[in-house]
């Protein structure tokens, strides 16, 4: 399957998985090579990195990742090469965390707690400033300076990420984005910021080297839209209005995780689909889903569910805990079950590089 510049072999995907395995400086550590390597084990997987930081300013969590800093780039260069090493296919996520930074982390390295605009999220005792029309220009460039970075050390791609709750995704909904100037209020102005770093990026490294992830169903840090069918079809029909080639459209289901069916005590999101989007994008470029998939449901929605269209399925959990997944699934093997309390151990590989190979894929590549 093509995919941007990429000759996939299959259509299992490893998405981007927070995994707080990076030191201090933010730089991730040797053990995040083999890592990826292992769930490369397949040629031509795509493998997508965890979010990253494109600047320091959004650097807001311990133990997660930035491409800003020699360091920084040095030690990603590594993983990617590593990935390469094994056949695949590699994409770099990035994104910025605007009020979704942990407010006393932020205030102890001297920066500002930002968002959209000054709503607190819920749970969370500190209210984020609004962002000036200096720091938003701001983070476009920081963007773009990213993408250039990774195509630089030999990335194939980055993928933006404008979900869940972070950054763009607060300049998305209008539950986090009050603002009255040209960065909120109308479904446009809202939706301003995601597109101006999508054209900024596609101008810096290619279309095709250009992804994009939404989720436009989650509730996740509080990041409701009241509009969400008329909210994400005019991105759409921007994205097309670029009538470049993008790599991928990734796509959070409904009910995906981190998104759930029941919040706040109620059930939501049940009998809505994706399809709405995936009418109006009309396999302009492949998309991929995520939804807590397993093997037989993944199987079924490619065959079934999405089989109009040029899709993809990832598998976070499964993968993060069967570093041979693909060929596990090929073969109509047992999985490793994963273990949820290990999944932020950080700078830990207790839970991280422990999951073990089948026997069968370590009879077929004793090297590995």
């Amino acid at each position: 399957m093509i995919v941007g510049n990429m000759a996939l072999k299959h259509r299992i995907v490893f998405p981007p998985l927070t995994r707080n395995r990076n030191d201090d400086d933010h730089v991730p550590l040797p053990l995040m090579v083999k890592y990826y390597a292992d769930r490369a084990s397949t040629p031509g997987t795509l493998v997508i990195s965890e979010a990253t930081s494109v600047s320091h300013l959004e650097e807001g969590q311990d133990n997660i990742p930035g491409f800003v800093s020699e360091s920084q780039v040095a030690a990603w260069k590594n993983i990617i090469d590593a990935v390469h090493a094994k056949g695949s296919f590699y994409f770099q996520q990035i994104w910025g965390m605007g009020r979704a930074s942990f407010p006393k982390f932020i205030a102890k390295k001297g920066l500002k707690y930002r968002s959209s605009s000054a709503v607190a999220m819920e749970g969370v005792d500190a209210t984020p400033e609004e962002m000036t029309e200096e720091e938003i220009l701001d983070v476009i460039q920081s963007f773009v300076d990213t993408a250039r970075r990774v195509i630089a050390v030999g990335g194939d791609g980055v993928e933006i990420h404008a979900a869940h709750g972070y950054l763009l995704d607060q300049f998305v909904s209008d539950a986090v984005n009050k603002r009255t100037d040209k960065w909120g209020g109308s479904t446009e102005n809202r939706s301003r910021l995601l597109l101006e770093v999508v054209k900024a990026v596609v101008d810096a490294i290619g279309a095709e080297r250009v992804a994009l992830r939404l989720s436009p169903f989650a509730a996740f840090q509080g990041a409701e839209k009241s509009d969400i069918v008329e909210q994400y079809l005019y991105i759409i029909k921007e994205l097309k209005k670029m009538d470049v080639p993008f790599a991928y459209l990734s796509l959070v289901e409904p009910a995906g995780d981190p998104g759930t069916i029941v919040h706040n005590g109620k059930t939501v999101n049940q009998d809505k689909t994706l399809d709405f989007i995936l009418e109006a994008w009309n396999n302009r470029s492949p998309v991929i889903v995520a939804g807590g998939y397993c093997p037989n449901t993944a199987a079924w929605a490619l065959e079934d569910h999405y089989r109009k269209w040029n899709a993809l399925v990832a598998f976070g959990r499964h993968f993060l805990a069967n570093p041979d997944l693909v060929f596990r699934i090929q073969h109509g093997l047992e999985l490793n079950k994963y273990n949820r309390p290990t999944f932020y151990l950080a700078k830990n590989e207790v839970g991280y590089n422990d999951y073990s190979f089948s026997k069968e894929h370590m009879a077929a590549h004793p090297n590995v």
